[in-house]
Parts: C-alpha cells; sequence; structure tokens
C-alpha cells in the first residue's frame, strides 16, 4: 500500500503522520509552498484524503483528483466534507466516532461548572494577588440546574448521563422525539431555551443546524441562563452572542467551537462569565490516538476491499 497516496491538508497529529507514513505515500499539502500545482502535481496517485474539523473535501478538491476513492476524517463530525458529490462520485466516506464521545462530553461538563463557579476568573485572582486583598464574589451553584440538550446522539446521552451524576434534570431537543428516553423533550430550541438552566449544543452541523443558537433563542435562555458549544462554531450567531453576552441578556458561555477558527470575537475575552477554548473536545493523547487508529483502520479496510469500520457514504 505504499505507493498509495495519501492527501493530508493540514498538520493534524504527528501520530497520525507517523502512521500513515508507515503505510502510504503521504503527502503534506501545507509544505508545498504552490498548493495548486503541488495537488496537480500527485493528481494521478492521491487515492484517498484525511481531513478533520478544519478541512474536508468540496467539490472543486474532488474533481481534481480523478482517482479519489475515500475521504476519511479525522474527526466524527463531517460538515467540511461534500457529502452529497461525493455520492454523486462513488467516494466513500468515514469519520471517527464513539471513541472521541467521552472526551467532548467531559470538556461540557468542564465548561459548565468553569462558566458557573468562574474557575478561571477564581484562578486569575489568586494569581493576581487579589486575594490577599479580600476574598472572591460568591458564584452560581451548577448542581441541581437543569441541562437541556440540543441534539441525543452519543455526545448527547453521555453529556446527560454526567449532568445526571450532579442530580440535573435533563431536557432535550432533536428532530424527533427519542420514546426510549426518559428526558423531557420539547420540539423546539425556544422552548427549551425558556426551561433550563444550562443549554449545551451536540448537533451535527447541517444547513437546518446552521445559526440554531439564534437572537431568540439566547433572550429564552436569559440573565442567568448558560449557553455551552461543543459542536461546530457555525451553530451559534456568533455576533448575536456577543451582544447578549455584552447586553446582559445571556448569563454566560462556555465555548470549544467558533464561527471562524481560529479567529474569536475579542469583545469576549474581557468577560469574566465567559470561558474560551481552543477547539479541544477530543484533545486528549489516549482519544486523539484513538481516532488517528480508526483513521488508519478505515483506510486499510477499503484499499484490502474490506467493510469499512465506520462508514458514512
Amino acid at each position: 500500500m505504499d505507493s498509495i497516496g495519501v492527501l493530508l491538508p493540514i498538520p493534524m497529529s504527528p501520530y497520525l503522520e507517523q502512521e500513515l507514513e508507515k503505510r502510504f505515500n503521504l503527502l503534506k499539502l501545507w509544505t508545498a509552498p504552490h498548493k495548486t500545482q503541488f495537488i496537480k502535481d500527485h493528481a494521478t496517485s492521491i487515492r484517498a484524503i484525511v481531513g478533520n474539523a478544519s478541512a474536508g473535501a468540496d467539490a472543486e478538491l474532488i474533481d481534481s483528483l480523478p482517482k479519489l476513492e475515500i475521504v476519511a476524517s479525522y474527526s466524527v463530525g463531517i460538515d467540511k466534507v461534500d457529502l452529497k458529490y461525493c455520492k454523486e462520485k462513488g467516494v466513500r466516506v468515514t469519520n471517527t466516532p464513539d471513541v472521541l464521545t467521552d472526551d467532548v462530553a467531559d470538556i461540557a461538563i468542564g465548561l459548565s461548572l468553569a462558566v458557573m463557579r468562574r474557575l478561571c476568573e477564581s484562578d486569575r485572582y489568586v494569581r493576581s494577588g487579589l486575594w490577599k486583598k479580600g476574598d472572591y464574589k460568591l458564584t452560581t451553584k451548577f448542581t441541581g440546574k437543569t441541562v437541556g440538550i440540543i441534539g441525543m446522539g452519543r455526545i448527547g446521552k453521555a453529556v446527560a448521563k454526567r449532568a445526571e451524576a450532579f442530580s440535573c434534570p435533563i431536557a432535550y431537543f432533536s428532530r424527533t422525539e427519542k420514546p426510549d428516553l426518559k428526558y423531557k423533550y420539547y420540539p423546539t430550541v425556544v422552548e427549551l431555551a425558556s426551561n433550563c438552566d444550562v443549554l449545551v449544543v451536540a448537533c451535527p452541523l447541517t444547513e437546518e443546524t446552521r445559526h440554531i443558537i439564534n437572537r431568540e433563542v439566547m433572550n429564552a435562555l436569559g440573565p442567568k441562563g448558560v449557553l455551552i458549544n461543543i459542536g461546530r462554531g457555525p451553530h451559534v450567531d456568533e455576533p448575536e452572542l456577543v451582544s447578549a453576552l455584552l447586553e446582559g441578556r445571556l448569563g454566560g458561555a462556555g465555548l470549544d467551537v467558533y464561527q471562524n477558527e481560529p479567529e474569536v470575537p475579542e469583545q469576549l475575552f474581557g468577560l469574566e462569565n465567559v470561558v474560551l477554548l481552543p477547539h479541544v473536545g477530543s484533545g486528549t493523547v489516549e482519544t486523539r490516538n484513538a481516532m488517528a487508529d480508526l483513521v488508519i483502520g478505515n483506510l486499510e479496510a477499503h484499499f484490502l476491499n474490506k467493510p469499512l469500520l465506520t462508514p458514512v457514504v
């Protein structure tokens, strides 16, 4: 398989690169001074692309690679891959579900605690020497608060399970009510936001879910409500989020994802009720290695004509 060209558009993981290089002819697009020419030069040898949450495969890239057979995404989200076009072209698509569920759900709870208990601000309070001048102010309890979850897939359910350990009542919104779940279902996001203290975004990014968190939803969540986004940046109308936080219409936010990463609205930097993470939901050594192993496993299965491990298309 070492003659099979695999295109890696951007750096992702040293372990992933190392494992790909052991098996395939790995082509690192970001190292090329002229990327368009690089793709043209290798067009007939590239049979696979490894994408992630930031780089995938759009119709233009797919058209430029006549031998392309598979896009293996080093992420669970595949919004950067043109799935419809892949289907039309007979290009297979895989992702890395399950292995990152725990880490992303852990981050959702961590962000909730960090925002409500002001953990980051309290840390800065100690480091800056302010504690010597007086105690830090009182914060808000997380245990027992109602947690609303948008999207009851693997990650949504894992968040719910963790929140239940904090005695939090759970409510949710998804495309359809899930009869097997005992949690309260709301048919609209606005109704869910009106009836919870913490709102967690855990759904895939689609045209329907783009800006699912809009001004109306933020107003429904209210000045004591907390928004947690572990999904994708475009789930949230970012300018509206900035306004809601600055005007006090929203109580706080814990964000791991943003509209135009790595760009983050600078108006958020000075807000103590906002916790900002650099898209690290699945960012542990254990999980990123497991994700890499799944990418490799899918590529090997495809080129050995075996069933894909986690097929999407």
